[in-house]
C-alpha cells in the first residue's frame, strides 16, 4: 500500500450524496440542510378517534392563556354581569312587590315582577351567546396554528380573526335567535291548548312532546350540518352563505361519525362536570351539622355563602374548560373532515415545510382556491411570490 492511498475500513458504508439523500445543494456547493418542521399538535394526516378526543386538552397544556385563560376571564365577566344585572332586577321587583303593591294591585305587580325578571335573564344569555363564538373564532385559529407547530399570543390570534368574528357573532345569534323562537312556538302550542280546557291541554301537551322530539333530531341534524361553519368563516375567510354550503358540503357522508362524536365529548364534559361538583356537594350537605350542630342560623347563613361562592368559582372554571373542548373538538373534526375529503393535510405538510426553509409563510394553506383557480402551491427558491387571490387572505 503506498503512502498517497487514501485508507477505508472494510466496514464503513458508501456514504450517498447530498442529492441522493433529498437535500438541496446551494449556489457554493455546500449542502443546503433544512431541519424537519417542528411537530405540531395532531399529526398531518386524517386523524384517529383518540387524537380528537385527548387534542383539545394537550391544547389546554401547550398555550393555556389564550384558550383557558381567555375562556375563564369571559365566563367570570358574564358571570358577574349576570348575578349585576338579574340579582338587580330581582331585588327591585321583590321589594315592589312586598313593600309597595296593595291587595288590589298585587297580582298584576307579581305578574309584571316575574316578565322582568325573565327579560333581565336574557342578558347574560345573549352575553353568553357572544362570547361563546368569540372563542370558537380564537380556539379555531389556534387549533389551525398548533397543528402546524406554531403557538401564538392573543393578541395574535384576534389579529388573525379581524374581520371574521362579527361574521361568527352574527351567525352565533342567529342560530340562538332560530332556536328560541322553536321553544316560544311551544310554549304557545301548550298555551293556547291550556284555553280550550283539560282536553286541549291534554292535546296540547302531547303535541308540544311530538314537535319538541321532532325538534330536537331537527336541532341535531341542522346542528351537525352546520358545525363547520365557524372554522370555514375564519380559516377560508368565506361569506356567510358560502360558509354554509361548505359547511353542508364536507359533511355529507360522515354525517353520523362526527354528531356521535360531538355527542360523545358533550357526554364525556357533562359526566366529568358532575363529578367535578359532587365532593362541593357532599361538603354542602354535613358542613353546616358539623358547625352547627344545634341549629344556629348565623353559622348556616355563613356554611351557605361559602359554598354559593365557591360553587359559582367551580362553575366558571369547569365553563371554561368545556367552552374550549367544545369549540377545539368542532375545529378538529372540520381538519379531520378536509384530510379525508380535499387532502388538507398534503397542503400542510407542503406549507410547513415551505415555511421552514424561509418560503411562503405569508400563504394562508387553509384557504380553498375559486372556480377555475388552481390551489395556491409552495413558492420555488429563488422566486417571488405572485399576487394573493382576494379569497386568500394574509396567514401571518
Amino acid at each position: 500500500m503506498t503512502d498517497n492511498q487514501q485508507w477505508q475500513s472494510p466496514s464503513a458504508p458508501d456514504v450517498p450524496s447530498p442529492q441522493a439523500q433529498g437535500y438541496a445543494a446551494d449556489p457554493q456547493g455546500a449542502r443546503g440542510w433544512t431541519p424537519p418542521p417542528r411537530p405540531g399538535l395532531i399529526p398531518l394526516r386524517p386523524l384517529d378517534f383518540g387524537t380528537i378526543l385527548g387534542a383539545p386538552y394537550r391544547l389546554l397544556r401547550r398555550n393555556p392563556r389564550p384558550t383557558f385563560g381567555m375562556s375563564l376571564l369571559l365566563q367570570g365577566v358574564i358571570l358577574l354581569i349576570s348575578l349585576a344585572v338579574v340579582g338587580t332586577a330581582t331585588f327591585t321587583s321583590l321589594s315592589r312587590v312586598e313593600f309597595s303593591a296593595t291587595a288590589a294591585d298585587a297580582d298584576e305587580i307579581l305578574a309584571g315582577s316575574v316578565a322582568a325578571i325573565l327579560l333581565s335573564s336574557l342578558v347574560p344569555l345573549a352575553l353568553a351567546v357572544v362570547a361563546t363564538a368569540i372563542m370558537q373564532g380564537i380556539v379555531v385559529l389556534e387549533i389551525a396554528r398548533q397543528s402546524l407547530g406554531e403557538k401564538l399570543r392573543f393578541r395574535q390570534l384576534l389579529a388573525l380573526a379581524k374581520g371574521r368574528l362579527l361574521a361568527v357573532v352574527g351567525y352565533s345569534v342567529a342560530l340562538s335567535g332560530a332556536l328560541v323562537v322553536g321553544i316560544l312556538l311551544l310554549v304557545t302550542v301548550v298555551a293556547g291548548g291550556s284555553l280550550l280546557g283539560p282536553a286541549g291541554v291534554a292535546i296540547a301537551v302531547a303535541l308540544a312532546v311530538l314537535l319538541g322530539l321532532g325538534g330536537v333530531a331537527l336541532a341535531a341534524f341542522v346542528g351537525t350540518k352546520l358545525a363547520f361553519v365557524p372554522s370555514i368563516l375564519l380559516l377560508e375567510r368565506a361569506s356567510l352563505r358560502e360558509a354554509i354550503g361548505r359547511s353542508w358540503q364536507l359533511t355529507a357522508g360522515s354525517f353520523w361519525r362526527i354528531l356521535g362524536t360531538l355527542l360523545l365529548v358533550a357526554l364525556i364534559l357533562n359526566v366529568a362536570s358532575s363529578i367535578a361538583a359532587t365532593p362541593l356537594q357532599i361538603v354542602s350537605f354535613i358542613l353546616p351539622a358539623v358547625l352547627a350542630p344545634t341549629g344556629e342560623e348565623t353559622a348556616i347563613n355563613a356554611v351557605a355563602v361559602i359554598v354559593t361562592v365557591v360553587s359559582l368559582l367551580l362553575t366558571v372554571v369547569v365553563s371554561a374548560v368545556v367552552l374550549v373542548v367544545q369549540s377545539a373538538t368542532t375545529a378538529l373534526l372540520y381538519i379531520d373532515q378536509r384530510m379525508r375529503r380535499e387532502g388538507l393535510d398534503l397542503e400542510l405538510t407542503r406549507y410547513a415545510e415551505a415555511r421552514q426553509s424561509g418560503r411562503d409563510g405569508a400563504r394562508n394553506p387553509f384557504a380553498v382556491a375559486s372556480p377555475g383557480q388552481t390551489p395556491p402551491g409552495p413558492t420555488p427558491p429563488g422566486t417571488s411570490p405572485g399576487p394573493t387571490p382576494p379569497s386568500v387572505s394574509p396567514w401571518t
